[in-house]
């Protein structure tokens, strides 16, 4: 299964703006910035990354979930995958 096509064109220009940022903070660590502010864009970054996550997550949920549930078949592998994956994702 896969991401439909509109997740992937809302998380596409996220990503692209995630490297941008990771870019950046190779930047700054070669001219030797400040180190709170380099702190703070890898911050961004997490935060970024984390809704990309959670976009992905939401899109997976909505279409292959809900898709197993109704055809009664491997719902209860998907419900473990969704756990765990879950639980790896707040760790």
């Amino acid at each position: 299964m896969r991401l439909n096509e509109k997740t992937k064109q809302e998380i596409i220009p996220r990503i692209r703006r995630i490297k941008g940022q990771i870019e950046g903070i190779e930047r700054m660590i070669n001219e030797r910035r400040y180190c709170v502010d380099i702190i703070n864009q890898i911050t961004a970054v997490r935060r970024a990354l984390e809704k990309l996550s959670l976009i992905i997550m939401e899109s997976h949920i909505k279409t292959h979930v809900v898709e197993a549930i109704k055809s009664d078949e491997k719902t209860e592998e998907m419900i473990k995958e969704l756990t765990e994956t879950i639980f790896k994702f707040i760790r």
